[in-house]
């Protein structure tokens, strides 16, 4: 091997410093910062992407909607309202008011479309976004990770949201003495002695369920992209041997089998999410 052959493999990264670099952040801290949660650092690529995909949908969903024909729809026009009839057909059997459902109809298609599209980024190639970011910018490393829902930060900001607008319709429901009544005697009963524990109890579900609603999306997506990153690792170790061919055919064969099916997960997870909204918010319809 030459010179320059032992310098690159003497500069390659390790498997370890691989995944440890497609697992960092690129944010506000000016140094390189793992997956934490801080309110005082942004994520610049979680904004970055979770802002252009949504652009992207509302974009998709305004083009479907401007060019729908009440003849033989397209193949786009199609899979549009398959979506839409099941998201609706969701909602109707969840949330019976129908004067939420103009509401929360919208909001639940927002939220599957919106997770489905950050979700498939993961289907991308691992070093790709990066690199040709390297290649723009002349940065000889790039920190960027493209799948906005592998970031607990966003999936726990959007658990957030969903609790918030539950918030608003048990107060909007059954007004504000009638939810703070609630909050004191349900679940054990209306006693005097009994309402620490039921207000303990009250806070105790809310807190649950919108950490378990963020926390499930985003160990969802992010054991999806710690194992693109194992299978890339695989591809990168290949060399005109018996060993590295096996590993690229490997390679080729893992990645393609994951692949397809992560286009499961990836719709999946979406599902799921907006399932869990439109019961969580249901739930809020809902007296004690």
């Amino acid at each position: 091997m030459s010179t320059a052959g032992h310098e690159t493999a003497a500069n390659a990264p390790t498997a370890g410093e691989y995944i440890v670099h497609h697992l960092t952040q690129w944010n506000t801290s000016g140094h390189a910062q793992k997956n934490v949660i801080d309110f005082s650092i942004i994520n610049i690529d979680t904004m970055i992407f979770s802002i252009l995909i949504g652009a992207l949908g509302l974009f998709v969903m305004w083009r479907v909607a401007r060019s729908v024909t009440s003849g033989v729809p397209g193949r786009l026009q199609a899979a549009v309202e398959i979506v839409l009839e099941m998201v609706n057909d969701q909602a109707k059997g969840i949330v019976h008011s129908a004067e939420s459902r103009k509401f929360v109809g919208p909001l639940a298609l927002t939220v599957f479309v919106w997770i489905f599209l950050m979700n498939a980024m993961d289907l991308l190639p691992v070093d790709l976004l990066p690199m040709l970011w390297q290649l723009v910018t002349g940065n000889e490393h790039a920190y960027m990770r493209v799948v906005a829902t592998a970031d607990l930060n966003a999936t726990l900001g959007m658990s957030v949201g969903v609790l918030l607008v539950c918030l608003y319709y048990n107060v909007k429901i059954k007004g504000v003495s009638g939810w703070v009544h609630e909050l004191f005697t349900a679940p054990f009963g209306s006693h005097p002695l009994l309402y620490p524990l039921n207000f303990a109890m009250q806070i105790i579900e809310f807190l649950a369920k919108t950490i378990s609603h963020g926390m499930r999306l985003f160990g969802n997506m992010y054991a999806g992209e710690l194992i693109f990153m194992l299978i890339a690792l695989m591809g990168a170790a290949w060399s005109v041997s018996a060993t590295g061919v096996s590993l690229f055919i490997g390679h080729v064969l893992a990645g393609s089998a994951w692949a397809i099916f992560h286009i499961l997960i990836v719709t999946l997870q979406a599902f799921i999410f907006m399932m869990l909204t439109l019961v969580y918010i249901g739930q809020a319809h809902e007296a004690h």
